[in-house]
């Protein structure tokens, strides 16, 4: 396991800025419809571990299915920064793609079925 580090991110434009700490354990793909549509890697942090540092007001939300989960796009640009999780409430599903000076490389990747969740 690597060591809790802090990293911020942003969406393409620099509209949407915002700041994780994990020590990534793992990161993650999803077979939704949306999700597979993005193409995101993501890492789970509990909101405590997250903070939206500008563009509130840029932001879009989109709900879909149970209208549960809450994926944030970016007004400007369009970018897929971050999601409120459907399962776990209390936790983000952030796009590591969006994080500056992130490499993945050696993190174990977890494919999660989310097609089939009713």
């Amino acid at each position: 396991m690597r060591q809790r580090e802090t990293y911020t991110g942003s969406c393409h434009c620099g509209a949407v800025q915002f700041q994780i700490a994990s020590d990534f354990p793992e990161l993650t793909t999803c077979d939704c419809s949306i999700c597979s549509r993005k193409n995101a890697l993501m890492v789970k942090v509990h909101e405590s571990e997250f903070r939206l540092l500008a563009g509130e007001q840029s932001l879009s939300e989109y709900q879909f299915h149970t209208r549960t989960a809450k994926h944030y796009f970016c007004k400007v640009c369009g970018i897929y920064p971050f999601h409120r999780k459907r399962v776990t409430p209390d936790f983000y599903g952030i796009n590591v793609f969006c994080l500056e000076n992130f490499d993945p490389a050696g993190i174990p990747v977890r494919a999660t079925v989310g097609k089939g969740m009713l």
